[in-house]
């Protein structure tokens, strides 16, 4: 399991979005509020943030837990930037692939993170993962669920899929492949964040100052937070955001929460 946050608006410290709320991500880390599977996400990290003028984003991410790493709390203290996507990472299995595997994943302008678990991997996934071009599959970042959903993910957007139908897709694909699986995806171009709520939490903020936070849940208790529907597309703006039913696929089956589920 994880926990991620995306942003987009106003120009923003990493440190007032991720170090500084009382319920941030930083300390998501070792205290998540509404974490249902897994307790502590000590298991690496990421973020990535788009530079003016540049349109492919930057990243920083290492395989230990966030509040042990000095480097990044300086870099949390005077990093700027309009849009970014960050996560902290509780492995099914601790220290595998290191730093490779903590979200985000990046290609082009994209930034990617999923939080929740496919149910039965890799065997639940063979068939899928064959539909891949062979040089995508040998060139996946981890050998984990979450670098090969977002080959998916790729594969569909590198095809000319808009964002929202690429993630759409890919979540009703791995969901007939592998009933239970839980599947919050979390996209940004450095312009809008696209989301899927897909067996655990999603909550989002419209903020009055300007800006759209999409998180895993509240980094406060600011009383306009909105949690999204369970089995929901969102897609989000600076200033406007829209969350549209996801069908369930024939037999798919609804997982109760467990913390002896596998996480990812």
């Amino acid at each position: 399991m994880c926990r991620h946050v995306a942003y987009v608006g106003p120009e923003e410290l990493l440190g007032s979005l991720l170090v500084h709320p009382p319920h941030g991500l930083y300390r998501q880390s070792w205290a998540p509020r509404h974490q249902r599977y897994g307790t502590v996400n000590a298991d690496g990290f990421g973020v990535g943030w788009y530079a003016p003028g540049d349109p492919a984003p930057a990243r920083y991410r290492r395989a230990g837990p966030i509040w042990a790493d000095l480097s990044f709390a300086d870099l949390a203290r005077v990093v700027r930037s309009t849009a970014l996507l960050a996560a902290v990472r509780d492995a099914t299995l601790s220290g595998a692939d290191a730093e490779a595997a903590a979200a985000p994943f990046a290609a082009g302008t994209w930034l990617f993170s999923h939080n929740g678990a496919v149910k039965g991997w890799p065997g639940s996934l063979a068939a899928v993962s064959r539909t891949l071009p062979h040089e995508d599959l040998l060139s996946l970042e981890a050998r984990n669920d979450s670098a090969l959903v977002w080959a998916l993910v790729l594969a569909r957007l590198r095809s000319g899929d808009e964002e929202g139908q690429a993630m759409a897709d890919t979540v009703l694909e791995v969901a007939a492949a592998a009933p239970g699986s839980r599947l919050n995806l979390l996209l940004t171009n450095g312009d809008t964040v696209t989301a899927t709520a897909w067996g655990d939490a999603l909550w989002y903020l419209t903020r009055p100052g300007g800006g759209t936070v999409v998180a895993s849940e509240p980094y406060d208790d600011d009383p306009h937070w909105r949690e999204v529907p369970d089995r929901t597309l969102l897609a989000a703006s600076r200033t406007d955001v829209l969350l549209t039913p996801l069908k369930e696929p024939a037999d798919v089956a609804v997982p109760s929460p467990s913390p002896k589920e596998p996480r990812t």
